[in-house]
């Protein structure tokens, strides 16, 4: 019993490295993909440095509800492909142990990756999202510049959306302009115009956006007319001081909803059937990918046993391919619980059950020493995933 115990400790020991060191690594290249975003505020927009921190921090929650169950998968991977390689594995079989008396630190190591991933998924992620949307608000009602982002509609300014094709930073001139203006009472106002120019008097917060060569179309709801006004130039002023002093309520996407908002949401019920599968995915999803760390955990384990002779960076390549067919399956039942193809419970779980059962039929089979090899395409397939992903990764 004192030897199981001492064996049980020495693995999970041997998992908390290749844990932290994937996770910081995973989660790294994610923040990656927001340099050019980054980059783009700082140069442009000279946003505030403290700002683009804190901006990066809101972000964190998301990329962590997706490195944590990947870093759980390939921390055991790499620590049984370890102890297969060096004969561990085989000297402990030699000495009266199965596979069952080395799952114990294995489940207890997903159990608590998968607690720490529900606290991101039902605390974290909405908190960053909306956070991350209160703090984007923010620095658009103090520079309008950063309301003006290329071939996107823009709302973050109160009551107004702006829509450009393109915007040159050294003159602020603009490019095919489209702007919905309510802020004047039961008057919808379009302004569209193939070109502008955006105006700052300084030491002021009243931008003019002055359009030329456009039409106005204005809806009055009061008296259902609508007026049409062709222009040579015309000057939209806008106040972000005025802004500011408002009270600029943010309505919440699902997502950004918490767990017990969501819930009521749902329970109050929601007329909208493809609104209400939404947010049911978006609920069951706050659950089902936390357990992915003991799903593909319990995957990644006999993976590991029969993996002898595999280097480790075919084992983080094989990492890498068995999540993202997980990721796969994901978005393809996200995909057809919108459609209603399927009911949104079983869109987001059915992937664990896949993972977790593959998991369990490979245990089962390796404890009787009848190892299960995938088909040949299938790994052929998934190593040259793999062998991309290290490319991409470490190019």
């Amino acid at each position: 019993m004192n030897s199981i115990k001492i064996i049980n400790r020495y693995i999970f020991g041997e998992m908390i490295s290749p844990f932290v060191i994937s996770l910081f690594f995973l989660t790294f290249v994610f923040l990656m993909t927001r340099i050019p975003e980054i980059t783009n505020m700082v140069v442009n927009y000279n946003a505030d440095l403290s700002a683009i921190l804190l901006m990066v921090g809101f972000t964190l929650p998301r990329f962590l509800e997706f490195t944590l169950p990947m870093s759980v998968m390939i921390s055991i991977l790499l620590t049984f492909m370890r102890m297969s390689g060096e004969n561990e594995i085989v000297a402990l079989k030699g000495a009266g142990a199965s596979l069952y008396k080395l799952l114990p630190p294995v489940l207890v190591f997903c159990l608590m990756g998968t607690l720490l991933t529900l606290w991101v998924t039902v605390f974290g992620v909405s908190w960053g999202k909306l956070s991350l949307k209160k703090k984007s608000v923010e620095l658009a009602r103090s520079s309008i510049d950063l309301a003006l982002q290329e071939r996107q509609f823009n709302a973050q300014l109160k009551d107004i959306m702006i829509y450009v094709s393109h915007v040159d930073m050294k003159t602020k001139a603009l490019k095919d302009v489209f702007i919905e203006d309510k802020r004047a009472q039961g008057i919808t106002s379009i302004s569209t115009a193939p070109s502008g120019k955006l105006i700052r008097r300084e030491n002021e917060s009243i931008y003019t956006i002055r359009l030329y060569k456009g039409m106005i179309n204005q809806v009055n709801s009061d008296d259902n007319s609508v007026s049409t006004i062709n222009f040579g130039h015309y000057d939209i002023n806008i106040d972000l001081a005025a802004m500011q002093k408002g009270p600029g309520t943010i309505k919440k996407d699902f997502d950004e909803l918490s767990l017990g908002e969501l819930r009521g949401l749902i329970r109050e019920g929601i007329e909208n059937n493809a609104r209400r599968s939404e947010a049911l995915m978006v609920f069951h999803e706050k659950f089902s990918i936390p357990f992915a760390c003991l799903s593909l955990g319990l995957l990644a384990f006999p993976l590991g046993v029969q993996s002898m002779s595999l280097r480790r960076s075919s084992g983080f390549s094989m990492g890498i391919s068995f999540f993202l067919l997980y990721y796969f399956l994901l978005a393809a039942g996200w995909s057809a619980g919108e459609t209603g193809h399927y009911p949104p419970f079983i869109g987001m779980w059915l992937p664990d059950l896949i993972m977790g059962g593959a998991g369990l039929f490979l245990l089962w089979r390796n404890a009787k020493e009848k190892p299960v090899r995938l088909p040949r395409a299938i790994r052929q397939t998934l190593a040259v995933i793999g062998k991309q992903m290290t490319r991409k990764v470490m190019s």
